[in-house]
């Protein structure tokens, strides 16, 4: 068996990859010599090098039609990276019941259902599958003013670790817990740059990710290196976040 990070030959899709950490997962496969497909829900600029379809990774028949056309296309299916997801700020107490639910279905039911698209095409195939699920460090911590959505999340994370039993062995299936990471929307999220340098400092590497090393991981569990992974939750965040009560007890001391 060749162990590299070598892709070429195989099909790729990736949900919302066009911007943000998806645009650093597509540019990741596409240097591993991968076929890649992007999806979102709109038009949208194709990567160079790349195709691209409009799909709403919500609606279970416009998953499918996706599906079909990226196998009528390639004729196989290899990996498939859930990247599609997110949510606005809103505090828990405020926000709407029809709110919460967009925002489970966005970053939970429709990775379920691109996976079981995906999966039904990877059974059939000689060599099998892997999906890749990006999860977030919200699955892990407490998540203020997103509760919705870091509770879809760390449901992905269980739901990843039940689709590697089920769908094993011909199917593997791993998440990626990310924690901050540098997008052309940071700004957006974390305000101007003194903020978000201060944002950084508190991270033990010192910054956030970029969105290629997301897609670093992406690659390597999708790859031959990762045979014997699967039911994983990898965290990708920069050695996480020091405990509150380490910075509380060093502003004492001084």
């Amino acid at each position: 068996m060749s162990l590299s990070l070598d892709l070429s030959g195989r099909a790729v899709l990736v949900t919302g990859g066009t911007q943000g950490i998806g645009l650093g997962i597509t540019r990741a496969f596409l240097a591993a010599g991968a076929t890649v497909v992007t999806c979102s829900r709109s038009d949208a600029s194709p990567v160079s090098g790349a195709a691209h379809h409009v799909c709403d990774v919500r609606e279970p028949e416009s998953v499918r039609a996706l599906v079909d056309a990226v196998v009528a296309e390639h004729g196989r299916l290899d990996v498939l990276v859930n990247n599609a997801g997110g949510a606005p700020y809103a505090p828990a107490a405020e926000a709407s019941p029809h709110f919460h639910d967009k925002v489970v279905g966005l970053n939970l039911l429709a990775p379920l259902m691109c996976a079981q698209a995906v999966n039904a095409v990877m059974q059939r195939q000689p060599s099998g599958g892997a999906i890749v699920n990006v999860s977030s460090v919200s699955a892990l911590r407490p998540s203020p003013g997103t509760a919705a959505y870091g509770a879809a999340k760390a449901g992905l994370d269980s739901l990843t670790r039940s689709l590697a039993v089920e769908w094993a062995p011909r199917v593997r299936v791993n998440a990626i817990d990310v924690g901050l990471c540098r997008t052309e929307h940071t700004g957006d999220h974390y305000g101007d740059d003194a903020r978000v340098a201060a944002i950084e400092a508190t991270i033990p590497l010192g910054r956030m990710a970029r969105p290629e090393e997301v897609g670093h991981v992406a690659v390597f569990l999708a790859s031959d290196l990762a045979s014997y992974v699967s039911g994983a939750s990898v965290e990708c965040h920069g050695g996480g976040e020091p405990p509150a009560f380490l910075s509380a007890a060093t502003k004492v001391q001084q």
